[in-house]
Formats: structure tokens, sequence, C-alpha cells
């Protein structure tokens, strides 16, 4: 089962060995992963991921995602550290990115979203994307949840919450 997700040369990651003990698991994990080209861009997906993830204080699945993705997702330095501890204000941000992450951050404080949030978010998305939106921010507070409560061990090449201005201690 692992043999698919893994580059040659590489372990798998932890993540991945941890949900394998249970076969019916694993499968079912990977069907609700939203990796694939969908309705979204990349960029997108891993801005919605990458927030979640450091809100939830998911260091484990931050840092893959931030190590693996991050560059293909032309995320700056700076648009890391904010992701960990900045707010859709910062100056990094683009307007369409700064919405995306309010709308993160209002779905993780509150369950739902703003009636305004919302309606800037039609504006620039199709309801199939709001959807997708939506499913990817719920998938990734699972993984966070997961991640966290079974203290995975942080990934050696994954990316650190120190590195992007928090300490290490989340």
């Amino acid at each position: 089962m692992l043999a698919p997700l893994t580059p040659a040369g590489r372990e798998p990651l932890v993540l991945f060995t941890t949900l394998a003990r249970d076969e019916r698991l694993f499968k079912r994990f990977f069907a609700g992963g939203l990796l694939d080209r969908g309705n979204v861009t990349l960029r997108q997906r891993e801005i919605v991921i990458d927030r979640t993830t450091a809100l939830c204080r998911s260091e484990y699945e931050w840092g893959v995602h931030i190590a693996f993705f991050g560059p293909k997702a032309g995320l700056t330095d700076e648009q890391i550290r904010s992701l960990v501890h900045g707010g859709p204000a910062d100056e990094c941000w683009n307007p369409s990115d700064s919405l995306l992450i309010r709308f993160c951050d209002e779905l993780h404080e509150t369950a739902t979203v703003c009636d305004e949030v919302w309606a800037a978010m039609k504006r620039e998305h199709s309801d199939e994307a709001m959807l997708e939106l939506l499913m990817l921010a719920g998938f990734y507070h699972t993984v966070s949840y997961l991640t966290n409560a079974v203290r995975l061990p942080l990934e050696p090449d994954a990316a650190r919450f120190g590195l992007a201005g928090l300490g290490g201690d989340a």
C-alpha cells in the first residue's frame, strides 16, 4: 500500500505507516484526501491546508505540506510565517489569498463562515470550488487531530514552526 506513495530512495511518511496498520482506514483516508486536480488551484489548496493545520497546531502536517508543496504553490518565506502566526491583513497577501485565510480562520473559530466572507468567496469561486474548500478545511482538521493526538514524530525534512517564527514549542 505504501509503495505507490513513496518516492524512490525515501522512507514512507510516518503518517502513512501509522494509517497502514489498518487497510480500511488507510484506503478511506486516501479516498478523502483531495490532493488531486480539482476545482481549486494548487496555491489555493495549499493556503487552506497550511492555514488550517497551523491553526490546529499540527506541526507535523503543516511541515510536510510546506516542505513538499510550498515551493510549488509559490509561497514565500514571509507568507509561510504569516500562515503560522500572522493573519489575512498581513501585507504579504494579495486580496484573494487574504480572503482564503479569513475563510479558514472563521471556519476554525466558529465552524461556519459569515455572510460577508461567504459572498466574497462566491464572487471568486464556483459552487464546486466552495464545497471543495470546505471539505479541505474539514479534512485537514481531522488530519490535525490525528497527528496531534497520536503525537507523530516530525519528519526529518519537513518544515518547522520554529523556523516560521513561532519557537519550537508547538
